[in-house]
């Protein structure tokens, strides 16, 4: 499953031509946040068409994606063994203060 917009490799998708995955594409999309946005927020996928692409790859093949995100999250989940909410109350509360920022 590739496309000009989209490639695998090391087991993952990425966004063609960089290192910029294609799950922050589809997370900040799924966040609500614009194609415009998301080019600001990673300058290194180069023109905005490469992120408009990337979001036509991911409504394209949504339900596969969807899976392989959540496998993904899953497989990081049994990494640590417990949410870091649990682990690291601290590093989790100052990771979603930093999301607030962002955001």
């Amino acid at each position: 499953m590739q496309s000009e917009y989209i490639e695998q490799r090391n087991g993952g998708y990425y966004v063609a031509g960089t290192r910029i995955s294609l799950d922050s594409v589809v997370y900040a999309f799924n966040r609500g946040d614009s194609p415009e946005r998301i080019h600001e927020r990673y300058p290194l996928l180069g023109k905005p068409a490469n992120v408009y692409g990337a979001i036509a790859f991911y409504l394209d093949h949504q339900a596969e994606i969807d899976d392989y995100l959540a496998a993904s999250e899953r497989e990081a989940q049994d990494l640590i063994g417990a949410p870091l909410s649990e682990v690291n109350p601290a590093l989790w509360e100052r990771l979603q203060q930093a999301r607030i920022k962002i955001g």
